[in-house]
Order: structure tokens, then C-alpha cells, then sequence
């Protein structure tokens, strides 16, 4: 019996011209209408909501004695810093094959006048991705983190055109997310080479250890979020550059204050990001019915474990 929850399609080899992977994009995002609409029916709340809601926003420290994957002192490492990177995740062809294919996802995306920043809960609208957030790969490190029962509730394509001029200003996630209690890794898996000259992502280190950080909103017009938070730099010491070849990640805690600056370069930089949680985690406005088990069990019964999704 195959271990995997749907036909491992991540590993076929995806060629051809552009046309015929725009063609074959266009052809998942018809048949998964329903699962699509699903997905984007899932409300994402208010400011406001998310300040009344019973939240827990501080830090839970990574505790594993006997880890199978990264070492005690790469455990340590994240619990001060807040992040690890680099980690080698897929090989050439895996991620030969995952850049042909988001090529035709995004062809298909801005063919229908949508942005390149707009591709979110990817594993509910395509088998592909839905498949490739099992990978034991990325999800063994992140187990080591979270502890032996892992959900999967997010994976969004962030899509930096070349000379697309838009920022992303220093941030927390967990502001944005409907959960509690904050134990979140955020897996940042390239599909293009990232470094300073295409606006990779930037850590504070140590600045997770603050709880939930005060911000101010912004709706400035190089800005692809709307929330920033004020002195950033006093939570944390300096800042440190993911740069990330093709194929690799980083891992970061859901209260890392990030962000990164605008792509001026003539090269787009594109990565997958994925949302784990220890399964333990509850969410609020629905939310639940975004995760399912990539580890372990469904403790609680709490997450929806939506099915692969068929296309």
C-alpha cells in the first residue's frame, strides 16, 4: 500500500512548450472548480476579529531529545533565532519539474487577470502541490520541530515578477491566522535561485521571543501586505538574509519577524510557502477545514483532513 494520501504526481516529469503547460494549468483549474471555490470560501477574518479572539501569542519552545533529522543544537538554534536554513530539499529534476509546472499555473493565473502574489491554499486546488507538501523531505525537520503529529493548512506561491517593484514589509504571520496556540513553521521552499538582488526574505533574530508585536497598518502602493510593524530592529539583533539556491528551504516560526525588499533585478524569484502545525493547534472562522495530517495522527479530530484534490 502507497504511503501517500494521493498519486505522487510531483515526481512526473513535466515538459514541453509553454503553451502546453499553460494548456494543462487552465485544464486543473476548471476541473477543481469545486474544491477552488471551497478554498476561497474559507473567510480570512478582520483585524478586529483577530483581536478578539482567545488567542495564545507567545513562543512554544521546539523540545525533542531524541530528533530524527536535525540535531540538538539546530533545535537550540531555532529556539533562540527563530529560524534554519539552508536545508537541501528537492533534487534537480524534482525541482526542474515543480518550476515547469508553476510556470503554467502562473501563465494561467495572470491569464485571468489575477497577480502573481495571488496563488494561495495551492494544496487544495492542485494534486501537485497537495502531494508535494508530503514530501518526507520537508516534513521530517518540521516534525522534529513540531513533535510527531504535523497538519499541513497552508501552501501560497509568493511570485516576485522581475523589476515588479513591490516589497514586503517586516511582519509576523500569526498576526494574520485565525490560531492558537502559535506553533506554526513556515517552510520556504525556492523554486527560483533567492538572494539579495531578487528580494529574498529577511529574519529579525530572536524576535519571535516578543509575543505579538504592535503594527500599523499600511496600504502604501509597493507594499503586498497590509499590516507593518513599527522599530522593528529593537526586538531582535540585525538581520539575516535567506539566500536560497533553487530546491532548497528555510524554516521559520510563525512569530519571526520578516519581510524582504522589491525585486529590481532582470530574474523573477519565486518560492512555495508551507504552513505547518502541530496538530494540536485549533483554529477559529473555518479554518480547520484547511489542514490535513502530513504526520502522525489528527489529534483532537479537530482538522477537516480535506482529500487530494482530483486533478
Amino acid at each position: 500500500m502507497s504511503i501517500w494520501r494521493c498519486q505522487p504526481i510531483w515526481i512526473d516529469t513535466l515538459v514541453g512548450a509553454i503553451t502546453t503547460r499553460v494548456a494543462l494549468a487552465q485544464s486543473e483549474l476548471a476541473q477543481s472548480g469545486p474544491t477552488m471555490v471551497k478554498a476561497d470560501e474559507i473567510p480570512n477574518p478582520s483585524t478586529q476579529q483577530l483581536a478578539e479572539l482567545p488567542r495564545q501569542m507567545q513562543y512554544v519552545p521546539a523540545s525533542n531529545p531524541a530528533p530524527r533529522v536535525l540535531t540538538i543544537a539546530q533545535i537550540q538554534q531555532f529556539n533562540a533565532q527563530g529560524f534554519l536554513m539552508p536545508f537541501d530539499g528537492l533534487d534537480g529534476q524534482e525541482v526542474r519539474d515543480l518550476r515547469n509546472y508553476f510556470d503554467g499555473v502562473l501563465a494561467a493565473f495572470l491569464e485571468m487577470g489575477r497577480s502573481s502574489y495571488s496563488i494561495n491554499t495551492a494544496h487544495l486546488r492542485f494534486a501537485r502541490i497537495y502531494q508535494l507538501v508530503q514530501h518526507p523531505r520537508l516534513v521530517r525537520p518540521v516534525a522534529d520541530l513540531l513533535g510527531p503529529n504535523v497538519v499541513c493548512w497552508g501552501s501560497h506561491f509568493f511570485c516576485k515578477l522581475p523589476r515588479d517593484g513591490k516589497r514586503v514589509p517586516w511582519h509576523q504571520d500569526s498576526t494574520y491566522w485565525p490560531l492558537s496556540p502559535t506553533k506554526t513553521v513556515t517552510l520556504w521552499l525556492a523554486i527560483d535561485d533567492a538572494d539579495p538582488q531578487n528580494g529574498n526574505m529577511k529574519f529579525i533574530p530572536g524576535s519571535h521571543l516578543h509575543g505579538l508585536i504592535d503594527y500599523d497598518e499600511t496600504h502604501q502602493a509597493d507594499t503586498i501586505l497590509d499590516l507593518a510593524v513599527r522599530d522593528p530592529f529593537k526586538y531582535g539583533v540585525g538581520e539575516a538574509d535567506d539566500t536560497l539556491r533553487a530546491g532548497q528551504f528555510s524554516l521559520h516560526s510563525d512569530l519571526l519577524l520578516h519581510g524582504s525588499e522589491a525585486n529590481n533585478s532582470d530574474r523573477r524569484r519565486c518560492g512555495l510557502t508551507i504552513r505547518y502545525a502541530a496538530a494540536d493547534v485549533r483554529t477559529w472562522y473555518d479554518w480547520h477545514h484547511k489542514g490535513f495530517v502530513v504526520s502522525g495522527e489528527n489529534v483532537g479530530s479537530h482538522w477537516a483532513n480535506p482529500p487530494c484534490p482530483k486533478n
